[in-house]
């Protein structure tokens, strides 16, 4: 199953919907959709109750990034995370500083750096941190669980492992690129080659990506995500002469259960457990499908794969399946392959052969309220009664 995220359309969440279902109605695979919240108003709380209560949505996504596109300010992420809590919907957030960016992104042209290597430097770790702090701080303010998305520097980890051991409900998704990854491909000689690593967070110097593997292991953050987000090199090409043009996005789909095997199991830092657990179960349990999706029980969907952890793979954008002519993990070779996989009882991949039917994948309804939800009332009810407030005054009289 794939959860997707759905941008609205001219801020309005009912067209977003609209479009993305159209999009779906030829899906392989079952889905789910997350939705972007962009603005706020009367019109989006009521259709945000509507997605939650009649559409099967449990999770809005704030971006803290992308500057007069998408990004939204502390008084919208306030009104939002209000919003998600009392809907009993996780609030996710892309963290980075969107106007600290801004700036970073106008420093680097005045220097004259145009290319790829512009964008990770505009836009540094300490931003993706001061951000992901700003988010934990206001998501405990409101008292809701907040979920992370591509964690990608040992900054916005540490935020995250300070409020986990806090007490916070605090989810944090690492990538697959993150892991595997670091920046040097962005100072590639060939635009092409350069291009192709643009991503926000930007995959980040060497160190971070060891570092985000040892908080996997240990469960300061809880599942891996891919953030697939695909550009042909002549969509990237937009942006030749001048980094903020290149659209930003890489692959992982295809690549993650393999990558996160060969990084995390063949390497001895994760058991087979975990690997369940930090590619499926967790997922299916903070979006509310469990044990529907996450598990093989009787009355489970029966979505399966069958890895060998002997067998080899290699990825190259000659073999893989994406409608992409680059990839990221170009010539890696590791261990740990997915041989079979079965969707909803169906054998769809096997002896490397596709069998899969366009619009048999079915739209996955989640519930709000979440186990991440749990206690949340009582954590209120004990704040109230911590206040000792309002005081009452006796009004002198003269």
């Amino acid at each position: 199953m794939h959860i997707d995220f759905v941008i609205p359309v001219n801020g309005s969440l009912i067209a977003g919907l609209k479009a993305y279902e159209k999009k779906a109605k030829k899906s392989c695979m079952d889905y789910g959709f997350h939705m972007v919240i962009t603005k706020f108003d009367d019109i989006v709380s009521r259709d945000m109750e509507i997605m939650v209560k009649e559409k099967g949505i449990n999770s809005f996504k704030f971006f803290l990034a992308y500057k007069g596109v998408l990004m939204v300010n502390d008084e919208l992420l306030l009104e939002g995370l209000k919003r998600c809590k009392s809907l009993g919907a996780l609030a996710m957030v892309h963290a980075e500083n969107g106007d600290a960016v801004f700036e970073g992104q106008k420093r680097m042209i005045q220097l004259g750096i145009t290319g790829p290597e512009g964008h990770a430097l505009s836009r540094p770790p300490l931003l993706e941190g001061e951000a992901t702090a700003r988010a934990i701080r206001l998501a405990g303010f409101v008292n809701t669980p907040l979920y992370v998305v591509h964690v990608m520097s040992i900054d916005a980890m540490e935020e995250i492992a300070k409020a986990r051991k806090s007490g916070q409900r605090v989810v944090g998704e690492p990538v697959v690129s993150g892991l595997a990854l670091d920046d040097s491909g962005l100072w590639d000689s060939d635009f092409t080659t350069a291009s192709k690593y643009v991503m926000s967070p930007p995959i980040r110097a060497s160190g971070h990506g060891k570092a985000l593997q040892d908080a996997l292991s240990n469960g300061v953050l809880q599942l891996v995500g891919t953030d697939h987000c695909v550009f042909n090199s002549t969509q990237k090409a937009s942006g030749i002469d001048d980094f903020r043009k290149i659209p930003n996005g890489v692959n992982g789909i295809e690549e993650r259960m393999h990558l996160v095997w060969d990084l995390m199991v063949e390497s001895g830092q994760i058991s087979v457990t975990d690997y369940v657990r930090v590619t499926s179960t967790e997922c299916a349990r903070i979006f509310n499908i469990y044990p529907r999706k996450g598990a093989i029980i009787a009355g489970s969907d029966a979505d399966i794969i069958i890895l060998n952890p002997n067998s080899t793979f290699e990825i190259n954008a000659r073999s893989h399946h994406s409608r992409t002519d680059t990839n990221v993990y170009e010539g890696r070779r590791g261990k740990g392959k997915v041989e079979v996989t079965i969707a909803g009882g169906r054998v769809v991949w096997e002896n490397n052969e596709l069998k899969v039917v366009p619009g048999s994948g079915k739209y996955i309804e989640m519930a709000p309220f979440s186990y991440l939800f749990s206690g949340i009332d009582r954590a209120d009810a004990s704040y109230l009664s911590s206040l000792n407030a309002p005081v009452k005054r006796f009004k002198s009289t003269t």
